[in-house]
């Protein structure tokens, strides 16, 4: 039986995918239900609306369960000339302005697209509003077999630094929106901060530094070529090259003035004063990816490379000091230099040994070399001032992947895999170490064993999965509990963790108007035989069994529910997350506390004369009203210096998020 298509459906044929897990390995037909690949069977001829630009032959991205499909070789050529344009405004004064047009096939062959999109907010936290503003510009030649795209992108933001969080008392005290971030204290302040002080309530006048923000721009540029020169054989290669600088500016709170070695010492010596100061960062990427593919019947092959180069040097000014005149505070307060070169060789394979039966297996060869040289933003000591930094490590990564995937009776799908990754320490990891580590060694990079074993039932109305991995872990970094002065984590190496566990998903159409579906992931993550790295504490050095690696729920779990009907759609979505610890030896002090979230999402499509569709939304999150902190930090110390005895101090910080918001939008298609 022959089936042909009409208007604007397309046939698909399901083929076997390669989709990620949840632990990051890419796996033929792995338990998920975002998407698969489909071949196109045949194709209806169009409406007057929609033009369909696929053709049979063609591999195509496809909602399991809610249609619609996206060309991965044209990325949904716009054949008429079009676009859209969308308002929204919400909570926190919350707003976003977007317009595309595109050019449509000019002459055959050509097409232009371009976007701008401005998104602005106050945000829930205090003195947290967001600027940002973005383009897109693109312009494709097509033909037959090859397209070749130049793509510009960018943007530039500028948003209120709140990265401090705040303490469970700070937040009872006064309200969940503060943090101190750009606070100082003033007899006439306009702003009230409160305080607990011998077990009683008490008050300051206090003000904040109105410049206290994080500031970036980023340019980024594509070349991509595209080229089928058979039925066999395709070529696909990108160039690129990214340019980014970006700085943040602080008022610090009498900082003691010889941390800051462009201030002359004789300036300098015995003195605190309030600043204004900088931290500046300019970075350039670029590089080229390619790669080959061939196929046949049963045997899909794939192999390329690329190579990229980084350069990021970061420094540090002084924009003003109280009490000193600006040739006093001339010249950078620290300059250090990054150059990081990554390059990579791989080949995949696809065979499809029998009916039913195929064999994957990947093979890569990464090559990293990263150096880092100048002085750091942490002043050591006196006698050594800021920090040095001499890093120069070269890495040899051998990262190969083989699996089996066995389809019975069309339904059912059993897969098994066996994959090695491996992970170089970022700059932080590196310059960081002095705060915590004994010596001047490197930190080791990561190395990853994934064993994954899964089961998929796929109907035209109800498909399950389960998913078991096993991630066993050689000198993981995680982190330690401490952060370094911009707030963020310090993580070391653990020689022996490992993380394992079981993905559940579920999906059911229940009629052609109504889905409902589940996913969760139940795991076990845990470092062996841990060390407590606490210095001073009593256990300082000694193993205390096994325990949870921060940051690691042991559930998380979400459920939908999807009704649509005659261009009405309403998405019911909520997430249970289970309890974090911000360190690695399961204290409760420094923990988030598991939490639920709810989120309903409505929206209604029509056409008119004028235009080929309007939508309206609403979206509305934490429908209700939770009060949870989705992150946070915290470390511990020692106060050896209080009393006769050591106490250990713990120090937690939150992130809390918004009570019910909501945004509503309006987006026209022309």
């Amino acid at each position: 039986m022959k089936l042909t298509p009409l208007a604007d459906n397309v046939l698909l044929k399901h083929m076997e995918a390669e989709e990620k897990t949840a632990s990051g390995i890419i796996l033929s037909t792995a338990n998920k239900e975002k998407s698969v690949i489909a071949e196109v069977i045949a194709a209806g001829p169009g409406t007057d609306d929609v033009k369909v630009t696929v053709k049979p032959g063609d591999k195509v991205v496809t909602g399991k369960y809610f249609g619609g499909a996206v060309n991965m070789s044209t990325d949904a050529l716009q054949t008429e000339f079009g676009g859209d344009a969308s308002l929204s405004y919400g909570s926190y004064n919350t707003n976003k302005q977007a317009v595309h047009i595109s050019s449509g096939l000019m002459g055959g062959h050509w097409t232009l697209d371009a976007r701008l999109t401005h998104i602005g907010s106050e945000g829930y936290i205090d003195r947290g509003a967001t600027d940002l503003k973005s383009y897109m510009f693109q312009a494709g030649y097509y033909n037959g077999s090859t397209m070749l795209k130049l793509i510009s992108f960018g943007g530039k933001a500028k948003t209120g630094l709140t990265y401090t969080g705040a303490t469970k008392e700070e937040m009872r005290l006064n309200g969940r929106r503060f943090h101190t971030e750009g606070m100082y204290y003033t007899s006439n302040g306009p702003h009230s901060y409160y305080y607990m002080k011998d077990g009683e309530r008490q008050r300051a006048t206090v003000d904040y530094y109105d410049d206290q923000t994080d500031n970036y721009l980023q340019i980024n540029n594509q070349l991509v070529l595209s080229h089928r020169f058979n039925e066999k054989w395709t070529l696909n290669a990108t160039g690129f090259y990214t340019y980014g600088y970006g700085f943040y500016k602080q008022y610090k709170d009498a900082r003691t003035l010889s941390e800051y070695l462009n201030i002359p010492a004789d300036v300098a010596a015995g003195k605190e004063a309030d600043l204004v100061r900088e931290k500046i960062m300019r970075n350039h990427l670029g590089g080229l990816n390619a790669s080959a593919a061939y196929s046949v019947r049963k045997l899909d092959l794939a192999f390329g490379g690329s190579y990229s180069y980084y350069s990021c040097p970061h420094w540090g000014v002084l924009d003003w000091v109280d009490g000193l005149e600006g040739s006093q505070i001339g010249g950078r307060w620290y300059d250090n230099d990054v150059d990081k070169h990554d390059a990579n060789l791989f080949a995949r394979a696809n065979w499809s040994v029998a009916k039913g039966l195929r064999l994957f297996a990947d093979l890569q060869y990464r090559y990293v070399s990263y150096q880092a040289w100048g002085v750091n933003d942490n002043y050591v000591s006196e006698e050594v001032g800021m920090q040095p930094i001499d890093v120069d490590k070269q890495y040899h990564f051998f990262n190969p992947r083989a699996g089996v995937s066995y389809t019975l009776a069309e339904r059912n799908n059993f897969y098994l895999s066996f994959a090695v990754a491996q992970k170089e320490p970022t700059r932080s990891d590196f310059t960081d170490r002095y705060k915590f580590a004994a010596d001047d060694t490197y930190p080791s990079s990561e190395k990853l064993y994934d064993w994954e074993l899964g089961y998929q039932y796929t109907a035209p109305r109800l498909s399950l999965g389960v998913n078991l991995y096993y991630m066993k872990y050689k000198d993981q970094l995680v982190p330690t509990g401490m952060v370094n002065d911009d707030s963020n984590a310090l993580n070391t190496n653990v020689p022996d963790s490992y993380r394992r566990g079981v993905e559940l998903s579920a999906s059911w159409r229940a009629t052609g108007w109504f889905t409902v579906g589940a996913n969760a992931t139940f795991s076990q993550n845990r470092i062996e035989n841990y060390v407590d790295a606490l210095k001073d504490s009593p256990t300082y050095g000694k193993e205390l069994g096994d325990m949870t690696i921060a940051y690691s729920p042991d559930v998380i779990a979400n459920a939908f529910l999807n009704f649509h009907h005659r261009g009405f759609e309403a998405v019911f979505h909520t997430q249970h997350v289970g309890k974090q610890y911000f360190t690695n030896n399961e204290n409760d002090a420094l923990s988030l506390d598991a939490y639920c979230v709810t989120n309903l999402n409505l929206a209604y499509t029509f056409r008119t004369r004028s235009a080929r569709s309007v939508r309206l939304g609403l979206l509305i999150n934490n429908l209700f009203n939770a009060e949870y902190e989705s992150n946070g930090y915290g470390y511990s110390y020692m106060d050896t210096w209080s009393g006769p005895a050591p106490v250990r101090i713990d120090e937690a910080y939150y992130f809390p998020q918004a009570p019910l918001n909501v945004l509503a939008n309006v987006t026209v298609k022309f």
